[in-house]
């Protein structure tokens, strides 16, 4: 695909996840560019609403399918607000997929713990269905997932069914949690003592806001997590995808290039910078 021309894609589908959260499946329009478009999970496209404007959103489909495009997005401007009232049958622009994904070879036969917040979760739902789609492939899976308030889970159907699969631990924390909420209440760092992990053998796949990882990476390490098993989904104000307009410079590198997955060695520096 060219990457400065949005190839048009088919809304195939629109999912109404949460009153201000809704996922599009689509499927690219020309056969040829469908037929060469790859991605691995924690990439992004560059979603363009005509007339409007472009926004980066995650992949959160598995690899595998050759047909169709799964993007879970919040309603928090302008374009999103505008893409949050298409519905299926219109069309939409995509260019992509940029950036850098997950390292899912070094994950081969390891342990996988991945953490999120919020909807932090979207750019890890592709590499989680990754790994419980090629099993055998990999050890043991933990997933901790955090959110500030129990109302702002979403795909409470998926985490039961993660749940279910086999070698597989779901850990889930609200800061608030309300009447009907069965899990931990409190922050997401103190449900870390219940993940059966080991140290040795664990690689960790973590997003969402920089607060939460912040604090996370110093009670990862307490426990034994290597810094070079620690990977983050950093997000930025992400806007030509091509390295070229440095809105999303991080230091030296571009998040939209080099990232938006970095080892935290990587980032180390300058991550552990309040406000940077």
């Amino acid at each position: 695909m060219n990457p400065y021309l949005p190839a048009e894609a088919d809304i195939v589908e629109r999912i109404q996840e949460s009153p201000s959260v809704f996922t599009l499946r689509l499927r690219l329009c020309d056969p040829a560019t469908r037929s060469a478009y790859r991605f691995a999970p924690g990439q992004f496209n560059m979603l363009y609403l005509y007339g409007v404007g472009e926004v980066p959103i995650s992949i959160v489909s598995d690899p595998d399918d050759p047909e169709h495009l799964m993007h879970t997005i919040r309603g928090v401007g302008r374009v999103t607000d505008g893409m949050a009232r298409l519905q299926a049958g219109q069309r939409i622009g995509l260019r992509g997929p940029y950036g850098r994904g997950w390292p899912l070879d070094q994950a081969a036969g390891r342990d996988v713990l991945v953490l999120t917040g919020g909807l932090g979760c979207a750019p890890v739902v592709s590499v989680i269905e990754y790994i419980l789609l090629r099993r055998s492939a990999f050890g043991r899976l933990v997933v901790i997932q955090g959110v500030k308030h129990a109302e702002d889970l979403l795909w409470r159907e998926r985490y039961a069914r993660w749940a279910g699969q086999p070698d597989t631990q779901v850990l889930l924390s609200a800061d608030r949690g309300g009447p009907l909420w069965p899990w931990h209440v409190g922050l997401v760092t103190e449900v870390f003592d219940d993940a059966c992990i080991d140290p040795g053998r664990t690689l960790v796949m973590m997003c969402g806001p920089e607060g939460m990882m912040r604090a996370s990476i110093p009670e990862l390490r307490r426990r034994g997590i290597r810094e070079d098993g620690i990977y983050l989904s950093m997000e930025r104000n992400m806007q030509c995808a091509v390295g070229h307009c440095g809105h999303c410079q991080y230091g030296a590198s571009f998040v939209c290039r080099q990232g938006p997955v970095y080892a935290y060695p990587e980032v180390k520096a300058l991550f552990d910078v309040r406000g940077f």
